[in-house]
């Protein structure tokens, strides 16, 4: 069965510049785009103040909307379009479980980050399955921009790394433009240091090379799987959000990892990649990872 690439719409200028990216890249990959709108009817105890079907009505015209969007600037490809009939965290976790991607709006940086349908895009990020892209409103001929290059974070070993480093491979390919794979590290405290890993650092020349030595080990496989994606490694101590944003200022995907997992108390997508879901001016793919 063929994963549509979705995208999540509220009407709102941020879910619109999803709808624009999704559908280039539905096309790119040649797959199906879903456009779902999430729209649940809740009577109030007051049922005067209510009308359903003109709040159905205006679910409908937000997809139309959206389909009328696509076909202006996409001819040819597939779109399917729905309401959601849930939550819109549960509605959108769920097609992300039956999607190749799920693509989102977002407000962009600032103090407080704000997603499509408010907070409820972190929500999603944290826990969905798959791959979900944050797509800002902000100069869209940047977003649709395919002179940029991807840049991927990698972090762990290979095998951490793998569904992350996968997918940052294929969207260059895609695209046929280069991968630029960065790994930030920082120093250990020095009371963690045991004196054979002194002496392992010290044979290697130091930390860096080990930190290359794991970056190369880690893109071995995926250079294999797509020989022709010209890959640039990049090295640097320091936060690793704020080396990932110095690097992707002209990028046109950025694409970082999260733990697939649930903190204990409510939900996290960790710290590097909440820095470029604020900050970075391209569409951000955050990947679950093991």
């Amino acid at each position: 069965m063929t994963r549509p690439v979705v995208v999540g719409v509220d009407g709102s200028p941020e879910s619109l510049a999803a709808v624009d990216w999704a559908a280039e890249e539905a096309q790119l990959r040649g797959l199906p785009l879903h456009i779902v709108h999430a729209w649940l009817w809740q009577p109030l105890d007051i049922p005067v103040l209510q009308n359903r079907e003109a709040e159905e009505e205006s679910a409908r015209a937000v997809l139309r909307e959206a389909e009328a969007r696509v076909a202006q600037r996409h001819t040819g490809l597939d779109v399917t379009a729905r309401i959601a009939p849930d939550t819109a965290v549960a509605a959108l976790v769920s097609e992300a479980k039956r999607s190749a991607l799920l693509c989102l709006g977002t407000r962009g940086h600032g103090a407080l980050l704000g997603f499509l349908l408010g907070s409820y895009g972190q929500q999603v990020i944290a826990t969905a399955a798959g791959p979900v892209v944050s797509v800002r409103a902000e100069d869209d001929e940047h977003l649709l921009s395919r002179g940029g290059d991807v840049v991927v974070g990698q972090q762990g070993s290979a095998e951490d790394s793998a569904e992350v480093l996968g997918f940052a491979f294929e969207a260059a390919a895609v695209r046929g433009v280069p991968l630029r794979a960065v790994r930030a590290w920082s120093l250990p405290p020095v009371y963690t240091w045991s004196p054979g890993s002194l002496a392992m650092i010290d044979d290697a020349g130091g930390l860096e090379p080990l930190e290359r030595k794991a970056l190369q080990e880690a893109l071995a496989p995926w250079r294999e799987r797509f020989p022709d994606v010209e890959v640039t490694e990049h090295v640097e101590i320091g936060s690793a959000g704020q080396v990932l944003l110095d690097q992707a200022a002209s990028a046109q995907l950025l694409v970082v990892g999260r733990r697939a997992r649930r903190a204990p108390i409510g939900t996290r997508i960790g710290s590097a990649a909440h820095a470029v879901l604020h900050h970075a001016r391209c569409p951000v793919a955050v990947v679950p990872h093991s």
